[in-house]
């Protein structure tokens, strides 16, 4: 049986368009953390200070059963901007993804579903540009470890494409990560190996 995966952006795309005299900058951000999404808000709204509106939505994980997801309308009419938003993310099948939507208003109304086709075209127009690769859902582990295996630890994780997401020090190391579960259980083997069985290791739920 294949492994289940869900589509990942490559990298960063953006795209622009006008509506009735309002124009329209849609970008799509690839984005595991609200960390690392609201960065890219930021961003935006630095370079572009005079914008009227900066609605946004993310969904973390597979969009077929997200970890988490948001969004927001940013000043925008209840339900005509970031919702439909996520809801392009979902049906095209975009996981660890943050969208942004930037709009300047041109002076004409466009009206509730005037800007729910907007704020849905920017962003299906970026999917259409956009380039992806095939992540495997990821699981989180956590391992407790003798600071003496440390560095050797961050290196066989490394080597599997997990990644560490809080370090904590006390008599031992407890270190908390993802990997794609498909790679766990060769991950072990290849962890107890290296530790003569001395790491304790936990699965746990997201």
């Amino acid at each position: 049986m294949t492994d289940p995966y869900y589509k990942v952006l490559s990298s960063a795309v953006s795209i622009e368009f006008e509506e009735k005299k309002s124009r329209f900058l849609g970008f799509l951000y690839p984005a595991q953390t609200r960390e690392t999404a609201f960065s890219h808000l930021n961003a935006l709204k630095h370079t572009y200070p005079d914008a009227c509106h900066y609605c946004w939505a993310y969904l973390f994980g597979d969009p077929n059963q997200p970890k988490t997801q948001a969004f927001n309308d940013d000043g925008e009419p209840s339900g005509t901007a970031g919702k439909p938003i996520l809801h392009v993310l979902t049906q095209r099948g975009c996981g660890d993804t943050m969208a942004i939507v930037v709009r300047y208003f041109g002076g004409i109304k466009l009206g509730a579903g005037g800007l729910v086709r907007a704020y849905s075209s920017a962003v299906s127009q970026a999917v259409d540009l956009a380039d992806f690769t095939e992540r495997r859902p990821l699981i989180q582990l956590q391992l407790t470890l003798p600071f003496a295996l440390e560095s050797i630890i961050r290196r066989l994780i490394d080597d599997y494409d997990g990644c560490i997401h809080e370090l904590e020090y006390s008599h031992e190391v407890t270190l908390r990560m993802h990997l794609e579960g498909n790679r766990q259980q060769s991950f072990n083997a290849d962890l107890q190996q290296l530790s003569s069985g001395s790491i304790v290791v936990k699965v746990l739920d997201d």
